[in-house]
Order: structure tokens, then sequence, then C-alpha cells
């Protein structure tokens, strides 16, 4: 007879194996079932006795609407448990490690890793009751106590490292603006041959000069875009119109392409070598649009004038913070306010105003 009554617990089909000398159990779980074996502590329990952190309710929306948004396409990774109770696992017909584990049902599951996938799971599924028929991989751990479930969510998060921005434009294919980065990198004379695609920031010897994250919020800045808009094909090409119609008035732009100018020596003197820039001339760039095609020209003219040196004055307090670089907004807007005074874009009350607060003039 089995150690549990059959009526009074779950079961789940199941693969043992060992890590650091003990049990754990992999196992695949329905979504529905989700919310109702499995438990987090609730907020008002205090930190220090608790084994994972407060549930931040404003990650649950955007992860239900992934959920929502793409039911034949998403990829949730596995929830971490702990089964407060002893467990058992029977073997499938003498196949060692594999077979059905079997956990009563007044046990306390705890999620060691994962509390926000499950509260978006329960979300998702009262809008769409179909996605509960679908499945998540379960890691099963055998509770060993409060300090041990405090150990594993330490431990489970310790090396956790989000994937640079960079890279996570280059994979997101979901997102249009990451779509737009990806193409206007392959086809934008500033950008081919001169994308780093992994990282979001450019080592001192890289022969690339920009970021495709710093593409992306770029091309957003030159269409006032936010982070959840979206692009149509005529917007993809006036953003290529745009960037090459620019290259052809940068003059370092061009030297770097020419090989006359080294790529090293150009981020380290020129403000235009980094993403500040590059969202500055976008903000610029979306206003000069706005002009007749022969004001496009002289305004476009007027940037070859303009002296991009870090080392000029003009550029203190806006780009550049204590003599580095600052990739803040309000150093963006600076910056931009500088670039239209300068090609003699009208710049309004509201914008003199913010400066003159930003500047603390």
């Amino acid at each position: 007879m089995d150690k549990f009554d059959s009526n009074y617990c779950y079961s789940f089909p199941a693969i043992r194996a060992i890590q650091a000398g003990k049990p754990f159990y992999i196992a695949t779980c329905p979504l529905r079932i989700i919310p109702k074996i499995f438990m987090y502590d609730e907020e008002e329990v205090p930190v220090e006795l608790r084994a994972q952190r407060t549930l931040n309710k404003s990650r649950i929306p955007e992860m239900t609407r992934y959920l929502l948004d793409s039911p034949k396409d998403y990829v949730f990774s596995a929830l971490t448990a702990s089964v407060g109770s002893d467990v058992e696992f029977i073997e499938a017909n003498s196949m060692n490690n594999l077979g059905t584990l079997k956990v009563p049902m007044d046990a306390q599951m705890l999620i060691n890793d994962g509390q926000h996938r499950r509260a978006a799971i329960e979300e998702a599924i009262k809008d769409n009751p179909e996605l509960g028929q679908d499945n998540i991989a379960v890691l099963f751990f055998v509770d060993e106590g409060l300090k041990r479930s405090q150990q594993m969510f330490a431990d489970l998060n310790k090396y956790a490292v989000r994937p640079s921005s960079s890279l996570g434009t280059l994979y997101d294919h979901r997102d249009q603006a990451s779509e737009l980065a990806r193409y206007l990198s392959m086809n934008a004379k500033p950008f081919v041959g001169f994308t780093e695609f992994e990282r979001s920031t450019i080592s001192v010897r890289s022969s690339k000069l920009f970021t495709l994250s710093g593409i992306k919020q770029a091309t957003r800045a030159l269409f006032g875009k936010g982070p959840k808009d979206g692009f149509n094909d005529e917007e993809q090409k006036n953003a290529v119109d745009f960037w090459n119609t620019l290259n052809s008035y940068m003059v370092e732009w061009q030297q770097v392409q020419a090989k006359t100018l080294s790529a090293a020596e150009f981020r380290k003197e020129f403000i235009t070598a980094h993403g500040i820039g590059l969202q500055a001339l976008a903000i610029v760039g979306r206003e000069i649009s706005t002009f007749s095609e022969s004001e496009q020209i002289e305004k476009f003219e007027g940037l070859k004038k303009i002296n991009w040196l870090k080392s000029n004055s003009d550029w203190s307090n806006r780009a550049m913070q204590h003599g580095r670089l600052s990739k803040a907004n309000s150093n963006i807007f600076l910056t931009a306010i500088e670039i239209k005074r300068q090609i003699a874009l009208p710049i309004s009350d509201e914008e003199l105003v913010k400066e003159k607060e930003l500047l603390n003039v």
C-alpha cells in the first residue's frame, strides 16, 4: 500500500535526481493548478521570517499580458518550490529515477523562485482559461526549514544576471522597435559594420561605434515613441532615410567609415560617438523633419559646423558632467537644446524654462 492515500495527495509524473547529496524532483504541472497548490509568503510577514522577496505587483500586468498576447509561443522557465512535508517517489517499472511524485494535499508548497510567474499565470487563466491546459516545469525540494529556504532564495538569485539591453534587443522578435533597430544596423550607413550587438557598452579597443540598444532608443526618440509603441513600414523607410541623410553631414562618422579616424579615438574625443549624442541628434532630427526640404538641408548643413569635441565648453553640464559623459534623460534634453540653438531651430518657452531649471541658472 502507498505511503499516502491516493485520494489525499497530489501525484506528479517526475524525475528524481541528486544535487548536493540530496534528492530533488523534476515534474510538470498544468497551469490551472499552479495558483491552487503553490503559496507565497504574505506581505505582512516580516522579511526576516520570509523565504522570498515581497511580491512586486507592478510586474504582474506585463507578465500577464505576455502570456495572453503570445498563447502559442510564450516561454516560462521552471518554478522552484519547497515542500514542507515528506514526499513519496514511486518508481515506474524499476526505472530508478523515473516515476510518480506523491505530495500530501495538506503539505505547504512554497515557491522559492517564480512567485511573479505564479501570479501572472493566475491572472492570465482568468482571461484565457484555455491556458490552464498548458504545463510548466517545477523543481521540488523537500523543505528543511526557514533557514534552508532563505538560503535557497539567496543562492538562486545570487548569480542571476539580466542580459544586456543590446542582446535583449537582438533576440526580441516580438518588439517592433527591436526589429527596426536590427534592420537599421544592417541598412543605415552610420550603423552598418559599426554596431555592437551583444553589449550595452563598447570596450576601449572595439571597432564598433553604436550599441544596438542605443540605436533602438535613438530611433524611438526620432519618432517620439514610447517603449510600447510600434513602427509601420513608412516609419521604417523614414528612419533609414534620416540616418543615411544625417550620415552625409557628420564629418567624423565619415572619417571613421573611411578609416582615416579610428573608432577608439572617435569615442574618446567626440560626443557623437555615444548614445547621448545619437539620441540628442534624433530629437533634433524629429523637429528638422517638420521643415520644407530646402530648410531641412539648411539645418543639416548647420550640424556640419558644430564642434562635437567633448572638450568643447558648449557641452559642459549638458553632455558632460564633471568631465564625463552622462546618459541621463536630462543631459540628453540639454544636449538637444544646445544643438537646436547652434543650428537656429526654434526653442519653445517651455523648453527654455526646463533648461534653466536643469542648469540651475
